[in-house]
Formats: structure tokens, C-alpha cells, sequence
């Protein structure tokens, strides 16, 4: 039942498909982060048709499959004459692009959600002062009430890297050569169909459970500092 006797063949697939899952991951927060944050400023604009696009953007994203999102952009941006080109240094770039898109889109949804509860959890005050020092709402929204709303959300941020590091599983369906992919693939050449998975969920927990305490360290770290303030 718990035949690793092929391991030592085959580990490179599974460091090679950590690799991808972190690389896709690093990709998918970065870009999420980004248009999250444009979309929690649009939710939370007096400018009503950017509100109510970012709110059913919003909706539909979390309302939806990550599946069904993911082929969406695989077999849709062709149709819509949106094609990536082969790269030689990087495999399946246009497959990975595709994915890494999807898993953006899809958590700028989430990300959007703790930027726009970090803003609403500053005090109101603070924007008010700086108004009356002169400052226009764009300008105290960027240096004032920004810094303070990512210092507050970071841990949340964190916790979003993880879940997409366990998300870009999911990308194996589209042909992306990350860890499960590699893990499926070392089944079919080995006919083992437990032993695979089971190094693939070992290597998963190995890349997650250290994010997970350097998150804990720093949130402690964080609270502690408020508290000496």
C-alpha cells in the first residue's frame, strides 16, 4: 500500500511542480492584489457605475466556480483574438498565463473584500483631519488611509497567498505543469494511485506551513508594536 520505491525516480517532479505552484501563486497574489485593491477604491467611490461594477464583479467572482473561471479565460481570450505567444525559456507560457489571469481575477474578488474593510476600519476622523490640513481626498487616501489599512490587512494578505498556493491545483486541468499535474503524472508511469498524491499533499504542507508561522510571527510582532505605541 505504501510503496515509495519509486521516489527516488521521480522526485524531481515534485520539486519541480512546487516550484511552478509557488511561481503561479507569487504571480496570481501580486496581480490580485493590485486590481483588489483599484477595486475596493471603485466599491467605495461616490461614483455610482464604478461602485456597482466593482460590486457585481465582486459577486459574480465569488458567486461563480474557480473552474469555471479558469476555462473561461483558457478558452475565451482565443475567441476574443487574445492569443500569448510561445516563449522557448518558459513552458506552456501561454497555458500558464492563462491560469495565472484566472486565479488573479479571481482573487482580486477576495482581496478586494479585506482592502475595503481595512479603509472602513480606520477611523473616519483621520480622513477628516486631513482634509482640514489641506490634503484632497486622493491624497489623504494614499498617505494617510492606505499605509494604515494594508498595516492592518497584511495577515489577511498572507493567508490569501496561502489559499492560492493550494488553489493553483486546480490550473492542472489546463495542462499547467505544477505539483498536482507532475503528482498525476508520476501516477500514470508508476500505476501507484495513493503514494503520488500522498508526497504531493507532504510537499503542499511543506510550502504552506512555513508561510503560515512566519504569518503568525509577524502578526505577533505587529500587535505587540501597537501595543507599545
Amino acid at each position: 500500500m505504501f510503496d515509495f520505491s519509486w521516489f527516488p525516480k521521480y522526485y524531481s517532479f515534485f520539486i519541480d511542480g512546487a516550484k511552478m505552484t509557488v511561481i503561479v501563486a507569487a504571480l496570481s497574489v501580486f496581480f490580485g492584489v493590485i486590481l483588489g485593491l483599484v477595486l475596493a477604491l471603485m466599491r467605495l467611490s461616490n461614483i455610482k457605475p464604478l461602485r456597482w461594477f466593482a460590486v457585481s464583479y465582486i459577486e459574480f467572482i465569488r458567486g461563480t466556480p474557480i473552474l469555471a473561471q479558469i476555462f473561461l479565460f483558457y478558452y475565451g481570450l482565443p475567441q476574443l483574438g487574445i492569443n500569448f505567444p510561445e516563449i522557448s525559456f518558459i513552458p506552456f507560457f501561454p497555458d500558464l498565463m492563462a491560469g495565472v489571469l484566472a486565479l488573479s481575477f479571481n482573487s482580486a474578488a477576495y482581496v478586494a473584500e479585506t482592502f475595503r474593510a481595512g479603509i472602513q476600519a480606520i477611523d473616519k476622523g483621520q480622513m477628516e483631519a486631513a482634509r482640514s490640513l489641506g490634503m484632497n481626498q486622493r491624497t489623504a487616501m494614499q498617505h494617510i488611509i492606505l499605509p494604515q489599512a494594508i498595516r492592518n490587512i497584511l495577515p489577511a494578505l498572507g493567508n490569501e497567498f496561502i489559499v492560492v498556493i493550494k488553489e493553483t491545483s486546480i490550473v492542472s486541468i489546463i495542462g499547467i505543469h505544477e505539483l498536482m499535474y507532475n503528482a498525476e503524472t508520476v501516477r500514470g508511469n508508476t500505476f501507484q494511485g495513493f503514494t503520488p498524491i500522498l508526497v504531493a499533499a507532504v510537499f503542499y504542507f511543506l510550502i504552506t506551513f512555513p508561510l503560515s508561522k512566519l504569518l503568525g510571527i509577524a502578526e505577533r510582532r505587529m500587535t505587540a508594536s501597537d501595543r507599545g505605541k
